[in-house]
């Protein structure tokens, strides 16, 4: 189970991106240029999660009980709690 927050930080002169699991209150650095990353946004599933996936259309599929979205690696859907069907082959 993940229990930091990802969150998708730049480094402003160069664009460059990085998704860290981020501690409050800690000044992150990029590794090429030295410059302190900025806040981006924060990747969901928000912590703490089951799950290690991001939300993208590549990692979710459809509850087979409630139609809720949820992640591909989880096996118990995180909005009705029911076991999930196996993903076809």
């Amino acid at each position: 189970m993940r229990l930091r927050q990802r969150y998708r930080m730049r480094a402003p002169s160069t664009g460059r991106e990085v998704i860290i699991e981020a501690e409050p209150g800690r000044v992150y650095e990029d590794r090429e240029t030295g410059e302190e990353l900025e806040v981006v946004g924060m990747l969901l599933p928000l912590a703490p999660t089951a799950s290690e996936l991001p939300w993208s259309i590549e990692n979710l599929r459809f509850c087979n009980w409630c139609d809720e979205l949820a992640q591909k690696d989880l096996n118990d859907c995180p909005n009705c709690g029911r076991r999930m069907d196996p993903l076809p082959d």
